[in-house]
């Protein structure tokens, strides 16, 4: 028997929405790719060449049209409302405000609504932490880590380090007892401390959850030069429009295997102290997929449900694509939902598997990392076969240190029993200060259970 496929009709355009997705994480951008200060490494401020004339700002139209499309899409019980940048705080109070109005107007009566909002904190204030309080926000506030790692690449429009400005910021969202979590790019000035950048979070920001983000930057052999220089237009030359193409990287880019080993020594750290205090999206990600489960697209076998949405009400595939190629269309002239489950956005996120090299598909840990992103897969496989990730050799390292201590915590949770309990076993296989690696006794640990 054929299967029924599912339908939602569009009021505005009338056209029939064959098998849409039931929930989407769409990150909308207020602002575009206007930000405050001029960070070298993003290269999202280089989509300021996408619309060079126009003053990048959301109007109350797209706003609503965006919240009305974006509540209606979903058949969750939870709609995730995202704010990125750019920097979204220089829309200022009102326009937030005008947001939550809007939540009100459209939402259904069986849905919630988690407001999420990523930002450098250089603009937040004690106005700022009263709102986000009371509409129980969660904020991402991006910091590289101490002073001297983070002021390398986080700099103003002065090449000023943002260090202490940030840091005003986080006091605000303590102060207002704000649900915040730290995003932490992983660059050549800090991946060779780790350990280092993980306490800083965890004991001076008293940081909770805890995303950290390899920073690749693609260039080719025309364009590395500039691209080195920053992203930030330059006087005298014409804006160069960063996309996702060459075989190169910027100097700032992680070195793939030191990726790796940086993600080993803020796990060997976490799994001895913090298991299920602090949260590490990797290791949870990784942790799920034990189970088979995967909740971010980075590792899943496909993507294509993370869709951006510009300040002018334009739809690209994904944050990292956000160039001519990848647009989808305008919600001003389609609905979102009509974008989202076409079959052209479909065949994006269908080709992330589609595409994995023979290395990937034969690989022992192609379960946990799925090929990881595309916007990754320009490097060459050990057969010579292109499109590989360039951070294979990272990625293959850390799972494969980990998976131990993964697999004794995958065990625990099928006994009924709490993934911190592996502290214990830690203190037990490997005292604290000894040579023997955490992974290494859960590994002498396991073939001893075994025997």
């Amino acid at each position: 028997m054929k299967k029924k496929r599912a339908k939602v009709i569009d009021r505005s355009s009338r056209k029939e929405i064959l098998d849409p997705p039931p929930a989407f994480h769409l990150l909308a951008k207020p602002t575009g790719s206007t930000c405050n200060i001029n960070c070298t490494y993003c290269f999202f401020l280089s989509k300021e060449a996408l619309y060079p004339t126009e003053k990048n700002r959301m109007s109350d139209d797209t706003l609503e049209e965006h919240i009305r499309q974006l509540l209606e899409s979903h058949k969750t019980p939870e709609v995730a409302i995202s704010w990125q940048g750019g920097e979204p705080t220089l829309m200022r109070l009102d326009f937030f405000q005008k947001a939550i109005d809007m939540v009100e107007k459209y939402k259904k009566p069986d849905q919630s609504v988690l407001h999420t909002f990523q930002t450098n904190g250089i603009l937040l204030d004690d106005a700022w932490g009263a709102f986000f309080k009371k509409h129980n926000f969660l904020v991402g506030l991006s910091v590289d880590g101490p002073r001297e790692m983070h002021d390398q690449y986080r700099v103003d429009r002065g090449a000023k380090g943002t260090f202490d400005r940030v840091m005003k910021g986080w006091e605000v969202l303590r102060r207002h007892e704000v649900d915040f979590n730290i995003l932490c790019t992983v660059h050549a000035g800090n991946e060779r401390h780790g350990r280092e950048v993980y306490r800083f979070f965890r004991d001076e920001l008293d940081a909770q959850w805890i995303q950290f983000i390899p920073i690749v930057e693609r260039a080719t052999t025309k364009t590395i030069a500039i691209a080195n220089e920053g992203w930030a237009a330059k006087a005298g030359r014409d804006r160069l429009l960063y996309k996702q193409e060459g075989k190169l990287v910027t100097e700032r880019s992680v070195r793939s295997k030191q990726y790796g080993q940086f993600m080993l020594d803020v796990f060997e750290e976490w799994v001895r102290n913090d298991v299920a205090s602090v949260f590490v999206q990797l290791f949870d990600v990784t942790l799920e997929a034990y189970f088979g489960q995967h909740s971010l697209c980075v590792h899943a076998p496909t993507c294509g449900l993370g869709p951006v949405l510009e300040y002018n009400g334009d739809v690209y595939s994904c944050d990292h694509y956000v160039e001519p190629d990848f647009k989808l269309g305008n919600i001003h002239d389609a609905h979102m939902l009509e974008m989202v489950a076409s079959p052209r956005q479909r065949r994006f996120g269908n080709d992330k598997y589609d595409s994995l090299t023979a290395q990937c598909r034969q690989c022992e840990f192609l379960s946990l990392c799925n090929g990881g992103c595309p916007k990754d897969r320009f490097s060459l496989s050990r057969d010579g076969e292109p499109g590989h990730n360039y951070l294979c050799p990272g990625l293959e390292f850390f799972f494969r240190r980990t998976r131990p201590a993964f697999s004794t915590m995958a065990e625990l949770l099928t006994q009924g029993r709490a993934p911190a309990d592996i502290m214990a076993l830690v203190d037990r296989t490997s005292p604290r200060g000894s040579d023997v690696g955490v992974n290494e006794a859960m590994a002498g640990h396991r073939r001893r259970m075994e025997h």
